[in-house]
């Protein structure tokens, strides 16, 4: 096989959840720049009219619904609707998510349930309306974004990482469950990412110092940076293609090297 035939996404339907902006809208990128058709969802029709400019702005024809993916009746509507129009879904990323920074005997119920539905829950959900098309159709590409806190646990986001330490389950379950159908489900685990939603640890403080969160992850990190949405388009583009074809339940983590570091000694 040629290399282009490799990595070519020609022909293929991609679902992107969340891909508004950040990493969901630098995924969907890289995956229509190799060929493939996007699809996304957002939750109102101000967030759906911004990402079109976006798309556009980028130079790629994308069609958005405006879908929860909390509600299994509206996902199982889009999922439909998007099979009617397009004939498959070939590619699904589960990117949708959100974290609450709350110690955890101040969380509330409410909002660490709200955190499990949206990280967990939901890919759950999509994935089970998008699986049946994708065994009829003989395979298909599942990533599961996931995270570092899928591995470790930090003060504050218990929810999260309870939730993405799930997906990280429901990734080789999935793999486990239907690999015989040739669909491979995968997840990416990015580190800290440059983006709008981390835009406050890396403000500089009134003297002109990096902020401390900053600090310790610029510390924590062999490569000495954060990361960037475009770090993420090579491992999104392997999953998403023909050169992962036997590559199941795996998370490949982009994260710099934090993992794989015990960390600097003290000077």
């Amino acid at each position: 096989m040629e290399i282009h035939e490799m990595f070519s996404l020609k022909g293929k339907v991609a679902l992107v959840t969340g891909a508004a902006y950040g990493i969901g809208f630098s995924m969907a990128t890289i995956l229509a720049k190799a060929g493939a058709k996007i699809i996304f969802n957002v939750r109102s029709q101000k967030n759906l009219d911004e990402a079109l400019v976006r798309y556009k702005e980028a130079g790629i024809e994308a069609k958005g619904y405006i879908c929860n993916v909390t509600n299994e009746e509206a996902v199982i509507a889009m999922v439909k609707d998007i099979i009617k129009e397009y004939g498959s879904i070939d590619i699904l990323i589960n990117n949708a998510g959100i974290i609450k920074r709350v110690p955890m005997i101040e969380m509330s119920t409410e909002d660490f349930s709200e955190v499990i539905d949206i990280d967990l829950v939901a890919p759950f959900i999509v994935a089970k309306a998008v699986i049946p098309n994708m065994i009829k159709n003989g395979g298909g590409k599942i990533i599961n974004v996931c995270s570092m806190m899928s591995e470790l646990g930090r003060e504050t986001v218990s929810a999260y990482a309870a939730a993405k330490g799930g997906l990280k389950m429901l990734t080789k379950n999935i793999a486990s469950e239907y690999g015989q159908y040739n669909i491979q489900c995968n997840g990416i685990g990015p580190g800290y990412i440059a983006t709008p939603q981390t835009a406050p640890l890396r403000e500089k403080q009134a003297d002109g110092s990096r902020h401390p969160f900053d600090q310790f992850i610029v510390a924590k990190t062999p490569q000495e940076r954060w990361g960037t949405p475009e770090d993420l388009q090579g491992p999104t583009l392997f999953l998403a293609s023909k050169a992962s074809d036997f590559v199941n339940g795996h998370i490949l983590y982009v994260d710099g090297g934090i993992l794989a570091y015990i960390g600097k000694q003290p000077s």
